[in-house]
């Protein structure tokens, strides 16, 4: 692993910043939060004219043929801007999952359309049941059932904290075919009718959903990979989307550390920066720290993912330590910013609030302890 970018990268990351800082300015993060669908369709095009949305995937399907560790660059980038929209529930839970498991004929369908913008995907995989016994991720914790009926399927159940369901095309829908680990994803029309979203208040501005199937038939079809042998797949797509989490969250803690850095320099008590106070120093070279340490770290496992190793204890131990690191972070800002920071008019808001939802998202710190001690063998 080379701890430089590329020459492609360096260039893909201005391009992203140049690109952000003009297109995605706080006030249009404000604006995109207090929308309904939360995205502007004008700027989902743009992206997908600048081959973000495909960047990831085979050139035979219209996309830009790079790698995960690439899409790692993007999306601190997109961390960084706060970036709203469906990229990530479009391309890292819904299109990277259809390129592992989907059949050739299924990526030939879904992805060019998906690639050129035209198609919104997402993943519903959290359940309400878990989180009340304060469970986290297992295969019992999919509670809902697809029964077979006359060679096609009928779901029943509901799922929680959907991003951006209400806007989606399609649905990749984790089931229940079988007992135990007998775990199914289909491919689900999310216009169908049968199909009840409610949007959720969300801590970050997103837009979660609860999505309720209620006698859903579903084509055998539209079965993604082989049926009742799915929950290693949906461990994969866990271990990916905390990683993609982890690399917009690397994005989010660095702005916030500069926007710090400025502040500490430019405010004035006693006739002097209160940067030039020690104590202020050592909160800014703490931050500073944490920030690097979990950039190092989540660029570990991204670039274990591009290149297929086994990553377990890499992507948890990149999620434990920036979900702990985010709060120190975002702490000591606050800290220096004073009453400022915690106005609605002050941009700090934004990342200190997705700073606690990436913590939270598939699995937060106490979670992935446990899968650490888990591969150390304890």
């Amino acid at each position: 692993m080379k701890l430089t970018l590329t020459e492609e990268q360096e260039m893909l990351k201005k391009t992203a910043r140049d690109f952000l800082t003009d297109k995605c300015p706080k006030t249009f993060v404000t604006q995109m939060e207090e929308s309904e669908t939360g995205y502007s369709r004008e700027l989902w095009h743009q992206m997908a004219e600048l081959g973000w949305i495909g960047l990831a995937f085979p050139e035979k399907y219209g996309g830009g043929d790079m790698n995960f560790l690439d899409l790692a660059v993007l999306l601190e980038e997109m961390g960084r801007a706060c970036l709203p929209g469906p990229f990530f529930s479009t391309v890292v839970l819904g299109g990277l999952s259809i390129l592992d498991v989907g059949s050739e004929e299924q990526k030939q369908e879904y992805l060019p359309k998906l690639i050129r913008g035209e198609k919104i995907f997402t993943l519903a995989l959290n359940e309400p049941a878990p989180y009340l016994r304060g469970q986290n991720y297992d295969a019992s914790s999919v509670t809902t059932k697809a029964i077979p009926d006359e060679g096609n399927y009928i779901l029943n159940g509901t799922k929680l904290f959907v991003p951006d369901a209400h806007i989606a095309d399609y649905l990749l829908c984790v089931t229940r075919t079988k007992p135990e680990n007998g775990v199914t994803i289909f491919m689900i029309d999310a216009k169908n009718p049968q199909i009840n979203y409610t949007l959720l208040k969300s801590i970050a501005g997103d837009k979660l959903c609860e999505v309720v199937f209620s006698q859903l038939p579903v084509p055998k079809a539209n079965i993604l990979g082989h049926p009742g042998q799915q929950w290693s797949t949906v461990q994969k797509i866990i271990e990916r989307a905390a990683v993609a989490t982890c690399c917009q969250m690397v994005g989010n803690l660095q702005r916030v550390l500069e926007m710090t850095l400025n502040y500490a320099k430019e405010r004035k008590q006693f006739d002097r920066p209160i940067g030039s106070f020690q104590i202020i120093q050592h909160y800014c070279a703490d931050m500073a720290t944490d920030v690097d340490s979990a950039r190092f770290s989540t660029y570990q496992a991204a670039w274990m993912i591009s290149e297929g190793l086994p990553c377990t204890k890499e992507v948890a131990v990149a999620k434990a330590w920036i979900g702990e690191a985010s709060q120190r972070i975002i702490d000591l800002a606050h800290q220096i910013h004073g009453a400022i920071g915690a106005t609605m008019e002050h941009e700090l808001h934004h990342y200190t609030r997705r700073a606690i939802a990436g913590d939270l998202a598939f699995g937060d710190a106490n979670f992935y302890r446990e899968v650490v001690a888990k591969e150390m063998g304890l």
